[in-house]
């Protein structure tokens, strides 16, 4: 092959993987965005949508709404996972943001209980279940389509990317919240200032369409184009239940830690500390840029030395270091509460930049995007949508907003024990 030849199949191949890249991160940012808004804006939506007499009931009722969203991601998973093994990955991840794009507008245009009663608060639920299935599907189908186009020795890089897309989200959340708390008055937030943030995520959902729409698909496997149809998913449970079950192990630290430090910290610092509104997100959007920027490099870490040292350094960390950050958190004083979510961030940061190849790299193709769906999915379902809602509920139960540290403590050692059960998967093929 010539100079130039060579120069132009690399050039060729180079933007291929940039659009692969792309496709994986965008369709995260729009998800990640929309859940991170509700759980920013949880206190205005609580009043607007579930009135109480007790800020902390009405407070507690919109994480409730919040749960419920998570409660369909395994029926998303279920969905998606069985488009994306028997149809392909491309088609899932195109219909999963198209389905997150929609809801997000409606609940930007949506009346408040003050206007139509109790259906306002029906319908948010019911747009936040549509959500979730969108999210089931959305997360474990991109990790896995990123990592099935790296090469080999980068696998955990290219998969770092869908989180690195979810943080961006979050952190793109964070800062439009930020910047709404910053120029409006508490009338004008509860008026109108909340709707801006759902109504301009429906902007990614256009880009992510067309970036998705021109992306490259891994063709069905001959075995899978020549058998009889089945269910992927019972073909998983039936191949794979042993791997499932420890996937869903690790899931639950990530899910409960994730969600507890970058959604529910914002409000309890507001609620339980004392700080302003725009401090509580100022100090979320900086500790997320920091995620953003640990990850990749736990990421490449996995690559070089392995998944399971950096998954075990990560949920050793939280199950020994949570009481400790939240108490540094528990100040007046910005540096020291920056701090204390910072040392999360990288902590978060181990075992989300080792998870997706960990995960894909356990099953095998033709039942990889359901089993990696469910088993990642249900204990985010159980664990991760319900943590903001524990949380304040063990506020408000004990009495100490610190309570909250044992929780992440004990359910973090629980992971520890099971990623000590899983096999090295750094190396192993993908079509084994």
């Amino acid at each position: 092959m010539s100079t130039v030849a060579q120069e132009i199949d690399a050039e060729a191949t180079g933007g291929k993987k940039t659009r692969v890249l792309a496709a994986g991160f965008i369709g995260n940012i729009l998800e990640w965005y929309d859940f991170a808004v509700y759980g920013f804006f949880a206190p205005t939506i609580g009043k607007l949508f579930f009135p109480a007499a007790d800020a902390r009931t009405s407070l507690i009722a919109a994480f409730g709404a919040f749960a419920a969203g998570f409660l369909m991601r395994p029926v998303g998973a279920v969905v998606f996972g069985h488009i994306g093994d028997r149809i392909g990955r491309k088609k899932a991840l195109t219909l999963s943001v198209m389905m997150m794009a929609i809801p997000t507008m409606l609940v930007g245009l949506l009346p408040t209980h003050a206007q139509i009663g109790i259906s306002a608060a029906i319908l948010m639920i019911i747009l936040r279940m549509i959500q979730g299935v969108s999210v089931g599907g959305e997360y474990t189908s991109s990790f896995v389509f990123l990592v099935e186009h790296a090469p080999p020795h980068r696998r955990a890089f290219f998969g770092a990317w869908s989180m690195i897309g979810a943080t961006c989200g979050i952190l793109l959340g964070s800062a439009v919240g930020a910047l709404i708390n910053s120029f409006t008055t508490d009338i004008q937030l509860q008026s109108w200032g909340w709707r801006i943030p759902f109504l301009a995520g429906v902007l990614v959902a256009v880009v992510g369409y067309f970036i998705r729409h021109g992306i490259p698909d891994q063709p069905l496997a001959e075995e899978l184009a020549e058998q009889e149809p089945s269910s992927p998913l019972k073909d998983a449970w039936t191949g794979h239940r042993t791997e499932m079950l420890q996937s869903s192990g690790l899931n639950m630290m990530n899910a409960v830690t994730f969600y507890t430090v970058f959604i529910y910290l914002s409000t309890w610092l507001v609620e339980e500390v004392g700080e302003s509104r725009a401090e509580a997100l100022d100090i979320n959007t900086l500790s997320m840029a920091a995620l953003t920027v640990f990850v990749p490099i736990a990421a490449i870490l996995a690559d070089r030395f392995g998944r399971k040292p950096l998954l075990l350094i990560g949920s050793a960390g939280v199950a020994i270091l949570s009481p400790a950050l939240l108490r540094l958190m528990h100040h007046h004083e910005f540096t020291l509460i920056l701090t204390g979510q910072i040392g999360f961030a990288v902590l978060v940061a181990c075992f989300a930049g080792a998870i997706p190849a960990t995960i894909t790299e356990l099953f095998k193709r033709g039942v990889r995007v359901s089993a990696a769906s469910v088993s990642y999915n249900l204990p985010f379902a159980i664990f991760g949508g319900t943590a903001p809602m524990v949380a304040a509920w063990l506020v408000k139960a004990t009495g100490n907003p610190l309570a909250i540290a044992w929780y992440l403590s004990a359910i973090a050692a629980i992971s520890f024990c099971i990623i000590l059960t899983i096999k090295e998967t750094k190396g192993r093929s993908l079509e084994e």
